[in-house]
């Protein structure tokens, strides 16, 4: 992978949208929606070996869902820079609801009704669950704020969950939910890079960059209908 570009343009603003790194349940692909699972040992060292690429950013600040696993990657950057954490629940992954701990397989046998809308329906509320859009309602908030709280020329981090992420970076640019198709999954520990541009404003200039050959990139168990297929195979 080539080094990040560090310097974005004397004026040029920049956010740069970080997941967190391996836990326990992404290897069992499991749904963790907003349940606080910590990362498992590869996971810190994910954190810990990317947290340099982020740090070559010089980020302005960093801010972080609240869940243990995004705040325990926000840790490793926050140790390099010196910057404290700001955390922010607006960050967080999809509440999945009933979907929570459950592999696909196992949604589909307990809930087989539940299943065929989720995948039928584009806004479908699983049962206890946020709705697709809430999620990006909330997302392009917590992307606004940050956007208007960088000065020229400076960077922010924003730590969070691959599913909420990829919603909110296709809301933050209006784009219709059948687009987030284009888009694969952020791997773990992997980061996007948005740049303003002067003319045409805010772009993605990077996206899914990693520096772990092999990363995993399982998320797709938070996924609303239009991001995974019921007929796929669970993600790796």
């Amino acid at each position: 992978m080539n080094p990040p570009r560090t310097t974005p343009g004397p004026d040029r603003r920049r956010l740069v949208l970080w997941r967190h790194g391996r836990t326990s349940w992404n290897v069992q692909d499991r749904a963790q929606g907003q349940a606080d699972i910590p990362l498992d040992p590869v996971g810190r060292r994910q954190a810990r070996r990317a947290a340099p690429a982020l740090a070559s950013f010089e980020p302005a600040f960093v801010w972080s869902s609240d869940l243990d696993r995004a705040r325990s990657t926000a840790r490793e950057l926050a140790v390099l820079t010196g910057l404290g954490v700001r955390l922010d629940a607006r960050l967080r992954e999809y509440d999945v609801g009933i979907r929570q701990g459950t592999t696909f397989a196992e949604f589909r046998r307990s809930h087989p009704e539940v299943y065929e809308r989720f995948f039928a329906e584009e806004n479908y509320r699983v049962p206890g669950a946020e709705l697709p859009s809430e999620v990006d309602e909330r997302m392009t908030a917590v992307l606004g704020d940050a956007a208007a709280a960088l000065g020229e020329g400076r960077t922010g981090v924003l730590v969070g969950h691959g599913a909420a992420l990829r919603s909110g970076l296709l809301a933050f640019f209006d784009a219709p939910p059948r687009m987030r198709e284009m888009f694969a999954g952020m791997a773990n520990c992997a980061w996007t890079v948005l740049e303003e541009h002067p003319q045409r404003g805010w772009q993605i200039v990077d996206y899914n960059a990693r520096t772990l050959p092999g990363a995993s990139s399982a998320l797709a168990d938070e996924m609303p209908p239009h991001h995974v297929s019921k007929d796929a195979p669970a993600p790796p």
